[in-house]
């Protein structure tokens, strides 16, 4: 197939589409005159496009650069996913004149996820890069303001557990196997298909009870290992015997070439996973997390604990993000392993004073980015207002809390509102304050309530009815 070539020649219905006067909206047009100002992204665009073919030329025709540049920054900017991208460009004439389809018949969703695919991070990078180029010029964004935060990017994959990636393993090298079977007729009656023993015994320690585990698991599992590392011992022996075939030139022969090193990959990572379930289950040894592989089909991926309660572990990659005082993306960085957060300062700092040639007036990140020689390093760096609050569990120093305090609580202070007794200094007399949350007071307010409350024919304090604030307070419901 074509990729990255340019658009083929103009037919009677483009030039009758052109004829009807489409105009675009504001947005779209804006966004239309952006990327024809920066064809170097086009020639970007076009070499990922080409990249690895060894005949580009040839085949039928694919997507055009322009159409796959295009594309892709209106899914950005919509926020669509494929499939709607898909139906939007082919149902309206705007989109059809941005994208640079026009009467052209638009692709399946797929079309548009191996083209997007192809494009390399430094493409993507440079893309970014252009648009915060082009915010400083027109005045938009001026690096005044810098904010950073880490993030989590979850890969496409099953919570793994050292069955189903065994179980991966065999089913996945079987599967290579026979495709090489397919070119080697001689090895047929020496393949032996294992999937559905391996298969029962991954289904068996997934239904497994807590009482079942103590006994039966470890068995389970030193039969499974068994099989998987026949499986491999097979798929390298029928790989050996591949390489030493004979078969003529044509697409016979890249076919197995291509399944050859397909199937050395996968029998590779098969015993990484062998490895650290031999050590795991039958060793009771406490593997490392960057030892661990999660999963043979993005085997990049890592584990995460940032300490969320609703998510305790993720599996993926840590990505820091640098927004602009305008919500521009101004720098993100995809981090190796599980690095804390506080690492993370100095670097965004020197970044952002390559981008702009000067530090912000204003750095925020959240408590994760806090540590004194933070602090003093932003503040020596020239940062007029750094915002990193201290982490909970320690007592900082008064003009530490001070600074830390939101502005409508030092209001309420300073105007004689004491937090401890929940009463306005220079209130009416004869009105007694609330004991504070926690105390003797509130907690003994239980049983005896009612009956007090009953014989003096006083409303209850802390019924149904809705409480006031104080002035100067803001309620909290």
């Amino acid at each position: 197939m074509r990729q990255g070539g340019r658009r083929r020649q103009v037919t009677f219905a483009d030039l009758e589409l052109r004829a009807q006067g489409v105009r675009l909206e504001p947005l779209l047009q804006f966004l239309s005159e952006f990327l024809d100002q920066h064809l170097e992204l086009l020639e970007l665009v076009s070499r990922d496009l080409r990249r690895g073919l060894k005949q580009p030329d040839s085949g039928r025709e694919g997507l055009a650069a322009l159409q796959v540049l295009r594309s892709f920054v209106l899914q950005r900017v919509k926020n669509w996913d494929l499939r709607e991208l898909r139906e939007r460009v082919a149902d309206g004439l705007t989109l059809r004149v941005l994208t640079s389809f026009y009467a052209d018949q638009v692709p399946r969703h797929q079309a548009f996820h191996r083209a997007f695919s192809r494009l390399t991070p430094d493409t993507i990078r440079a893309l970014n890069g252009v648009v915060v180029a082009t915010a400083v010029a027109m005045g938009i964004e001026d690096g005044s303001q810098l904010r950073v935060d880490t993030t989590v990017v979850q890969t496409n994959i099953q919570f793994p557990t050292d069955s189903k990636l065994l179980w991966d393993c065999v089913r996945v090298l079987s599967r290579l196997v026979e495709r090489l079977a397919e070119h080697l007729p001689q090895l047929c009656g020496r393949l032996h298909n294992r999937t559905r023993f391996a298969r029962r015994r991954m289904q068996e320690l997934q239904r497994m009870t807590p009482v079942q585990r103590r006994t039966a698991q470890v068995p389970t599992y030193r039969a499974l290992i068994k099989v998987t590392a026949q499986v491999v011992d097979n798929a390298r022996a029928v790989l050996k015997a591949a390489k030493v075939a004979e078969l003529p030139e044509g697409p016979a022969r890249r076919s197995l070439a291509g399944v050859s090193e397909e199937l050395q990959h996968y029998a590779a990572l098969a015993d990484q996973v062998l490895s650290q379930a031999r050590r795991r289950v039958l060793e009771g040894e406490q593997v490392g997390a960057q030892e661990k592989l999660y999963s043979i089909f993005e085997p990049h991926t890592d584990l995460i604990k940032r300490g969320k309660a609703n998510t305790p572990v993720e599996f993926g990659h840590k990505v820091l993000l640098a927004e602009s005082r305008r919500g521009l993306i101004t720098d993100y960085q995809v981090l190796d392993g599980n690095p804390v957060d506080e690492m993370q300062v100095e670097p965004s700092l020197q970044r952002h004073c390559q981008q702009f040639g000067r530090v912000p007036r204003i750095y925020a990140a959240d408590r994760g980015f806090y540590s004194a020689p933070n602090v003093a390093l932003v503040s020596a760096a020239g940062v007029a207002l750094e915002s990193i609050p201290q982490r909970g569990g320690r007592n900082p120093p008064p003009a530490r809390s001070l600074r830390e305090k939101p502005p409508l609580q030092k209001r309420a202070e300073v105007s004689g509102w004491d937090r401890r007794t929940h009463q306005r200094a220079g209130s009416r007399p004869g009105h007694e304050a609330l004991p504070p949350a926690g105390s003797r007071g509130i907690r003994s307010a239980g049983r005896g309530r009612r009956a007090r409350q009953q014989s003096s024919g006083h409303r209850p304090l802390l019924g149904k009815q809705k409480q006031t604030s104080p002035p100067g307070r803001i309620a909290r419901h």
